[in-house]
């Protein structure tokens, strides 16, 4: 919670290399006490970066109200958590950031603010919202999973393949069968991520080329989740999959891990969602790949090395016993987890 105490720690985080790197992103930070935080303290501070959540209730104060004008006055934007009145709007809110797990905003509220509005702990799109924060609910993620038989058996080939270190050209026999993965395999290698200033790749074996092939095992790991929807969106599973994958790589990394155990690392936290992907219990989906049982162990029960690091991961906020059993610090979690985030914005608009 932000306060005058704890701004130069924030400053600290939001202008670390691995901060800067995010920069196209908006960082939401709760203030517990608007009255606590002068107008003055925010220069030097990235306000094109900040919005501030304040709790709805604070504002019936008036001198709450009076502060957090003074605030948006000086350039920070302000959300509030929680059901308004029309007056918000005047003391510089300009949405809500709001539960959305038991009931919805009111109309009203919505619409006196100019937005835009987040939604937290949503089982549904709600009308109104232009931002989404939280797990994607179990019962909606199944519905990204394969429904077509020979599509499902294709990719648990692939990912088999793929696991056992598979040829190339093998891999290619495959990647023809599934119209969708090759189209998404190629747009891929065709963007000015890899290919800014080249002729377009037009064959697998170029893609294979250009990526090399520990890349390429990889971003194929990952286009698993790019399939579209019959809706035409992309699976949200992907951003997702991306992060934790990244953010396993890191923490291996980070605890002094060879290559061929980072592969392994990534590899959990890229296969940690497939029985979502293809609804699927996960105890079948390990049985039908030759997978190192280490990858194996940490996909079923969490346990051994990969499993506590994937443990980690999945956590919204880290426990002090999960990182003392990795073996890393708090600081050092928040920088895997920004390196991470990075990855997963370079995969979601490359894929």
């Amino acid at each position: 919670m932000p306060c005058a105490a704890s701004l130069p720690a924030l400053q600290a985080l939001l202008s670390c290399p691995e901060s800067v790197e995010l920069s196209s992103l908006d960082f939401y930070i709760p203030l517990a006490d608007p009255l606590a935080l002068e107008p003055s303290q925010l220069d030097g501070l990235p306000l094109s970066r900040m919005v501030f959540t304040v709790r709805a209730a604070s504002l019936a104060d008036d001198a709450v109200q009076k502060r957090c004008k003074e605030l948006s006055e000086r350039g920070l934007r302000l959300m509030a958590d929680g059901e308004v009145s029309i007056t918000a709007a005047q003391a510089g809110i300009r949405g809500l950031d709001f539960d959305c797990s038991e009931a919805l905003p009111s109309a009203l509220a919505m619409m006196t603010l100019p937005g835009p509005h987040l939604a937290r702990n949503i089982h549904f799109a709600p009308t109104g919202f232009a931002l989404y924060r939280g797990e994607l609910p179990r019962a909606q993620e199944h519905d990204a999973g394969q429904g077509d038989g020979t599509s499902r058996k294709r990719l648990l080939a692939l990912l088999g393949l793929l696991a056992q270190d598979a040829d190339s050209r093998e891999l290619e026999t495959l990647l023809k069968q599934d119209p969708a993965l090759s189209y998404q395999l190629l747009k891929l290698v065709n963007s000015a991520a890899f290919a800014p200033n080249s002729n377009p790749i037009s064959n697998f074996g170029q893609a294979i080329n250009l990526l090399g092939r520990r890349q390429l095992q990889r971003w194929l790991q990952l286009l698993l989740y790019a399939r579209q929807q019959e809706d035409g969106l992309a699976n949200a599973l992907l951003p997702l999959a991306a992060l934790r994958a990244a953010q396993m790589e890191a923490l291996c990394k980070l605890r002094e891990g060879d290559r061929d155990e980072q592969d392994l690392a990534f590899l959990v936290g890229v296969f940690s969602l497939l029985d979502v992907l293809l609804a699927m219990p996960m105890t079948e989906i390990v049985s039908a790949l030759n997978l190192d049982l280490d990858v194996v162990a940490a996909l079923l029960d969490r346990s051994g090395q990969l499993g506590e690091m994937l443990a980690l991961v999945e956590m919204h906020v880290p426990q002090t016993s999960a990182l003392r059993d990795v073996g890393i610090d708090n600081e050092t979690y928040w920088r895997s987890l920004l390196q991470a985030y990075d990855w997963a914005l370079q995969v979601s608009r490359n894929v």
